[in-house]
């Protein structure tokens, strides 16, 4: 997959005409890590992705649309799908491969800080969820009231209580979800 990445990156970057420099001003990356990037020989966080795509001008799920999967019950790290990006805040990663007649929704959600005085609505909807705190401290509103969690806290609650989450650290919050009904199964 980092072979993949890296060389939608070079084909951006040299299609807008910018250099490895250009590029390493507009994102703070050496031009040496870009380079390995471009080659398929190193690994990239998510966050630095994102100023990349920001830097070329693109959404940052365009470096993953047409990534061959394997379509067993085996889900390898490379083949994780970074679904579209809500609200500005969550990012998702799908950890099955075959969603379809899946009743579970399992997913790895990184949550981005938000201003601390911006308003969390609270809702409700059909099924359940199991959320597991990863990294971070995540703030979990349930029923009107509000929790923080830490690394190896978890929650587990009927969907139909009204719920949300919210990151007011300035870290990333990265969670495993486990929900259900699984709104991406296929009949």
């Amino acid at each position: 997959m980092n072979n993949d990445i890296g060389k939608k990156i070079k084909e951006l970057r040299t299609n807008k005409k910018m250099t490895l420099k250009d590029l390493s001003e507009k994102t703070n990356l050496s031009t040496g890590f870009l380079s390995q990037l471009e080659r398929g020989l190193t690994a990239i966080a998510t966050d630095s992705l994102a100023q990349i795509a920001q830097a070329l001008d693109v959404s940052l799920p365009f470096f993953f649309t047409g990534l061959t999967r394997n379509r067993s019950c085996i889900m390898r790290s490379y083949e994780r799908e970074v679904f579209p990006i809500t609200n500005s805040r969550f990012i998702q990663y799908h950890l099955s491969n075959d969603r379809s007649g899946k009743a579970l929704l399992p997913r790895i959600v990184e949550l981005l800080p938000i201003n601390c005085e911006e308003e969390i609505n609270q809702y409700s909807h059909e099924g359940e969820e199991f959320v597991y705190v990863l990294e971070g401290t995540l703030t979990l509103f349930m029923n009107h009231e509000q929790f923080e969690l830490f690394p190896g806290d978890s929650a587990h609650y009927n969907s139909a209580t009204v719920h949300n989450w919210a990151n007011y650290t300035n870290k990333m919050v990265k969670l495993l979800v486990v929900s259900e009904p699984n709104s991406f199964a296929e009949s």
